[in-house]
């Protein structure tokens, strides 16, 4: 049977200390996403997820957002800021600028996606991966390049053997145990982006293989389908003789 990591208060307890940082940590260095397609897929993930977890009040979605995970890390300003993270089994109320994981009973994120750039890529398939491996000890990781429709892979934290490599399904897809959710992609247009034509985007999907909408996808599809029953339903009346036009117009 297959054993893999899964982040228990005991065991994020006995490697954490509680740590006295400066009080003025800064939420946000300036820097953007290298990419307007970058900045929309990291939203494109952080309202999906909220989307698939709606009925829960337990988990906090993220995105270029700092976390700051020990002392010396926060006095040396070594920041680490994941592209896109959820944590679970957290006050999903509370407002947050970044993670301060003493503010969080020990919590590192339970998924962590990088998007991919010429600029990050080493750095994301290198630095970060070995922190999040080591340090943050992350059950799943995920690297995807928004540019490039094939560069999706994925990692699972496993006992005594680091992070694993996720085989694909027959759609390309990546299992994420933590979410319980595949991950894979998805072509088409959000936000206006691209301006023309179509491209892939990373989204989620559930156990039977449906797309996790957007809220305003969700929206449309409702509305759509009411509207197909309701030409339904006259077409029936029409069958029965009568004049559908007539009760319309009263």
């Amino acid at each position: 049977m297959e054993m893999s990591i899964a982040q228990s208060s005991d065991l994020v307890s006995s490697d954490w200390e509680m740590p006295t940082p400066p009080t003025d940590l800064p939420f946000d260095d300036g820097v953007p996403l290298e990419s307007a397609r970058h900045r929309i897929a990291m939203n494109l993930l952080i309202r999906s997820v909220q989307f698939a977890l709606k009925d829960r009040a337990d988990f906090f979605a993220g995105g270029n957002m700092f976390v700051y995970y020990s002392r010396n890390q926060a006095m040396n300003r070594d920041f680490r800021g994941p592209d896109f993270f959820v944590a679970l089994d957290v006050d999903g109320s509370r407002e947050r600028k970044s993670w301060i994981l003493w503010e969080e009973d020990g919590r590192y994120p339970d998924v962590i996606v990088e998007l991919l750039s010429p600029s990050t890529e080493r750095v994301d398939r290198e630095d970060k991966k070995r922190l999040y491996e080591r340090v943050f000890r992350t059950p799943d990781y995920f690297i995807f390049n928004p540019f490039d429709p094939s560069s999706l892979q994925g990692w699972r934290l496993q006992i005594g053997q680091g992070y694993q490599p996720l085989q694909p399904n027959a759609q390309g897809w990546l299992w994420c145990e933590s979410l319980q959710l595949w991950v894979g992609t998805w072509e088409g247009v959000i936000d206006r982006e691209p301006a023309t034509g179509t491209c892939h985007w990373l989204r989620f999907y559930d156990t039977e293989g449906c797309l996790i909408p957007l809220p305003e996808e969700a929206e449309r599809a409702r509305a759509e389908q009411a509207e197909q029953e309701n030409a339904r339903l006259l077409e029936q009346l029409r069958a029965k003789g009568i004049d559908v036009d007539e009760l319309l117009d009263r």
